[in-house]
């Protein structure tokens, strides 16, 4: 596989462990700015929303923008922002340079599965966008922890030193790597014709299937420590060790996700991805009420299903990539944005449900969140092969 392809990963790695990380080091930002660490998480929203609702915007008007200049813009941006982080000392100055790299990573983070998709070999999308991929389960396995460490001995404002040289890294290597573009562009279609492509029942049933997926899956993801409590009476390290085999299995599952993709197609890989999830979930809800329950049974289970959680991902990518045309990079951004949507969605329903009927039901609730999902995706599916076959009408003498 090329240099450039993990350069990319490298880029999706810093990208999203900035979202993630500040997780790891809200009580020091609390007590060192004076707010409440509620307030402080507001940081991880913050940039979230921002995400979600720039991505697709980004992708529209940055559609003619090469992406060599596109990834040297946002990264020095994103570069800048986290170094000013660094030295504020004011929490709403804080949000809004929280807002600016979300800007930045808006602007790149779809772009960066769009360019490995769009030069991958014929038959290898999946397996090229799942090492970009790699970075996003990368950011929660060691991202994320080194972060935390980092905020641990040598304050909060390291970290965001760190991240703003682990992104002056991923500049370099892109730029090294990413080759020379040619001054032919390829095809860019209007806005309008942007917005007709992203507006096609295939695209954009997909779209929402993403969505419903995103919020069944983070919602258990979320709230699992609750609910590994409850039905096992698992101690924090074996709460610590089912989180830490999750994303190893997440790390084995989204390769072995962008080869099923290639070899069974997308459609095959999602149908099997998601009925696989919305059947753990029906076991979880089962657990429940067998309870207490082995923990070594849990563990097994939540394996499991932590792979399937990220065995879709190069799956729903791909499957955009090649419906989409010459839109694929902005129906790459939508994803961005529904994947986005999908975990803030996930947070709050399972708040409410965790609050209204307790954290046996989060299992039931994620699997009809599946089923949904599963829904959508047959509805996808039915509508481009009804657009196919239009085609191939049409194009009868």
């Amino acid at each position: 596989m090329p240099a450039w392809l993990f350069a990319l990963l490298a880029a999706a790695f810093v990208l999203y462990t900035d979202d993630y990380v500040i997780a790891g080091v809200l009580p020091e930002i609390a007590r060192d700015l004076n707010v409440s660490e509620a307030q402080a998480g507001q940081l991880v929203t913050v940039f979230s929303l921002t995400v979600a609702l720039a991505a697709p915007v980004a992708g529209v008007a940055l559609a003619r923008v090469s992406r060599r200049r596109l990834f040297t813009a946002s990264f020095l941006i994103f570069v800048v922002a986290n170094l000013l982080a660094a030295s504020t000392t004011g929490f709403g100055l804080l949000v809004a340079l929280r807002i600016v790299a979300a800007l930045a990573a808006a602007a790149s983070t779809p772009a960066v599965f769009a360019y490995a998709a769009e030069r991958a070999p014929e038959g290898h999308i999946g397996r090229y966008v799942a090492v970009v991929a790699l970075g996003v389960t990368g950011s929660i396995a060691a991202g994320v922890p080194i972060g935390t460490w980092i905020g641990g001995h040598f304050g909060w404002r390291a970290t965001f030193v760190a991240v703003a040289v682990a992104g002056a890294g991923a500049l370099l290597l892109l730029l090294v790597t990413l080759p020379r573009e040619s001054a032919e562009t390829g095809e860019v279609l209007t806005v309008s014709e942007q917005l007709r492509a992203l507006a096609s029942p295939p695209v954009s049933l997909g779209l929402l299937a993403n969505c419903a997926l995103m919020t069944g899956s983070m919602m258990m993801l979320t709230y699992m420590a609750p609910y590994l409590a409850a039905v096992s009476e698992a101690s924090i390290d074996q709460r610590a060790l089912a989180f830490s085999l999750s994303g190893f299995a997440g790390i084995v599952c989204i390769w072995a996700g962008g080869k099923a993709t290639d070899r069974w197609g997308p459609d095959r890989t999602l149908v099997a991805g998601i009925s696989l999830f919305t059947g753990i979930m029906v076991l979880l809800g089962m657990l429940w009420l067998a309870r207490p329950v082995p923990f070594s049974v849990l563990v097994v289970v939540g394996t499991i299903w932590g792979g399937m959680a990220f065995w879709n991902s190069p799956a729903i990518q791909a499957r955009l990539y090649l419906l989409a045309g010459p839109a694929a990079a902005q129906a790459l951004a939508l994803n961005t944005s529904s994947t986005y949507l999908g975990v803030s969605l996930g947070g709050a329903v399972g708040g409410l449900t965790l609050n209204s009927v307790g954290a046996g039901l989060l299992p039931a609730v994620a699997a009809v969140l599946g089923l949904s999902s599963l829904a959508l995706l047959a509805l996808a599916i039915g509508a481009s092969k009804r657009t196919l076959s239009g085609k191939a009408v049409l194009a009868e003498p």
